[in-house]
């Protein structure tokens, strides 16, 4: 299936990249609407195969054989409950975005790039999403929008398709980035709304998406790229 072999992809490439560690996940809306596609919780992120791609309802049972998700399904299942717009989320470890929601500073958009994340959104608490409720709170704290920090934790990605997904995860970790490092030199300009409105409506198109997924793919071994 497509949709096994572009996630494991992604999966691999955020490995690679430094966003996803031996935890983080990925998912993808089933199109029958039964529940989703994710990584097993005991998939090697960075050895991920289609093999370690699962289906399960939005409950976390398996809708075939017996493999378990990671306990942080919830963040996935519910985001989809809320957002019939959202087919594909990421939940990644990255440690630019990382150290920001550590310390409560906002990560303020700063390269072109992040012109497309949105208005990045704070869930306050300091826990594993393992549970329906916080699962529950989480989709609330994003609510319509693409970007959630968890404090002291990670990132919460929701999008359209798993391109989308995959390309937000990487401009946040690149602002977040760039951000920080300005910063030790002095106060870095930051883009207007009305930058950002002009600016993301140039960046936001699947050819240009595309792009940075290539670019990625590219590193990974012959073959793997899907």
């Amino acid at each position: 299936m497509k949709e096994r072999q572009e996630l494991a992809c992604s999966i691999r490439m955020l490995e690679r990249a430094g966003i996803v560690d031996f935890n983080g996940h990925a998912s993808i809306r089933l199109p029958d609407g039964r529940g989703l596609l994710i990584n097993s919780g005991a998939s090697v992120r960075s050895a991920l195969t289609e093999a370690d791609i699962i289906a399960v309802d939005f409950d976390g049972r398996p809708l075939e054989g017996a493999v378990v998700p990671p306990m942080e399904f919830h963040i996935h299942s519910e985001i989809y409950r809320r957002r019939p717009d959202v087919n594909a989320v990421i939940h990644a470890h990255p440690l630019w975005s990382t150290l920001f929601s550590s310390t409560g500073k906002p990560v303020r958009p700063v390269i072109m790039q992040a012109a497309v994340l949105g208005p990045i959104r704070e869930f306050p608490a300091i826990a594993s999403i393992n549970t329906k409720a916080l699962g529950e709170a989480l989709a609330e704290t994003i609510g319509p929008h693409r970007v959630a920090l968890l404090k002291s934790h990670g990132s919460v990605i929701a999008a359209g398709n798993i391109l989308e997904a995959f390309v937000l995860a990487v401009y946040l970790e690149e602002n977040a980035e760039r951000q920080h490092r300005a910063e030790q030199i002095g106060d870095p300009a930051v883009l207007t709304p009305a930058e950002i409105s002009t600016i993301s409506a140039n960046l936001w198109k699947p050819n240009l998406l595309q792009k940075v997924w290539d670019y990625h793919a590219a590193k990974l071994t012959p073959g793997a790229a899907g």
